[in-house]
């Protein structure tokens, strides 16, 4: 693998891994909105705080996860 193909292979997992925290964040957001009534307010709060902790996860989670799975495949 020649560094083009490295430098490829980088950009694409950044590229993935910042479209996982911003799905994450914007999750967070619409709990904030749920909660505060301004998303589906019939179903406030408990499905503005499912979005928040599933927002949480996917931040701070899925970004570990997948690059445990990129070293599996080894793709480096």
């Amino acid at each position: 693998m020649n560094s083009e193909e490295r430098e490829k292979k980088a950009k694409q997992r950044f590229i993935t891994l910042n479209a996982i925290r911003f799905s994450g964040v914007f999750l967070v957001f619409l709990g904030i909105a749920n909660i505060g009534g301004k998303f589906l307010p019939e179903f406030a709060p408990v499905l503005g705080g499912l979005f928040m902790l599933l927002g949480m996860i996917e931040f701070f989670f899925m970004p570990i996860l997948m690059k445990i799975i990129w070293d599996r495949q080894g793709i480096r």
